[in-house]
């Protein structure tokens, strides 16, 4: 479950910390690579974190919390009577998270299909053509090119091979149902948007740090090709008899 990664890096936090000074820092500038590593590591541990949905009072509990470990100032709790409490709050937390996120994807999704030019597949899939193509449909056994764009509701992006400057190759079979369907629409050559509801993208379980749980998602994706198969090897001619003899 996901709160067991909370533990894992208020662990890694734990253990880190307590090797790093506990004067007052005189400068957070990030002049060299140990503390950039040790801004990376807050950051690796917000990703968690952030989950929880902390508002700022409990932010600045966990923040003391946090302080007194490091310094050893005599806690105010018993840690080990509250890991149960912990396990508890957090996937309290997540459920409430999740629970939201489906809500607020439902009615997107239904604002979404009734947009004009938007075609709804079977599946809930929504497709909406940006530039046609004029070569082939993939099946979902073919493996695609492709440039693309992922984002969600609220326009964050969260994987793009545009940015990367490199296309993508996939298995259509291999990935997850919204691509699987939503790119047997589009014809090589062609653009579309294609918007995920949470059970053809993810799920429930999403994909930390960046994508929540029951998230719906939106691609903009470019058909570049459909990619031919390799051809198989061809076999090596069979060996002349002894002697060069031609086998009858």
């Amino acid at each position: 479950m996901r709160w067991n990664k909370v533990l894992v890096f208020a662990l890694l936090v734990g253990l880190v910390l307590p090797a790093c000074t506990t004067e007052p820092a005189v400068s957070q500038e990030l002049d060299t690579d140990d503390k950039k590593a040790i801004y990376a590591m807050g950051l690796m541990v917000a990703s968690q974190m952030g989950q929880l949905g902390l508002s700022a009072e409990e932010l600045e509990i966990l923040k003391a919390g946090l302080t007194d470990g490091v310094n050893g100032t005599e806690p105010k709790v018993v840690l080990e009577d509250y890991i149960p409490k912990i396990q508890e709050l957090a996937q309290a937390r997540f459920t409430a998270a999740a629970e939201k996120e489906q809500t607020e994807a439902d009615a997107f999704l239904a604002a979404e299909a009734a947009k004009d030019g938007v075609t709804k597949l079977d599946s809930g899939v929504l497709v909406s053509t940006l530039q046609e193509g004029t070569g082939a449909n993939p099946t979902a056994a073919d493996t695609v090119k492709v440039h693309y764009k992922g984002t969600l509701r609220n326009g964050d992006v969260f994987d793009s091979s545009i940015d990367r400057g490199e296309p993508a190759e996939f298995p259509l079979g291999q990935v997850i149902p919204c691509w699987t369907e939503g790119m047997q629409q589009i014809k090589v050559g062609g653009k579309a948007r294609l918007v995920c509801p949470p059970d053809k993208a993810y799920g429930s379980r999403g994909a930390p740090p960046k994508i929540p749980a029951n998230a719906a998602l939106i691609f903009e994706v470019e058909l570049l090709e459909i990619v031919a198969p390799a051809a198989p090897a061809t076999p090596a001619a069979p060996a002349a008899p002894p002697g060069g003899a031609t086998q009858q």
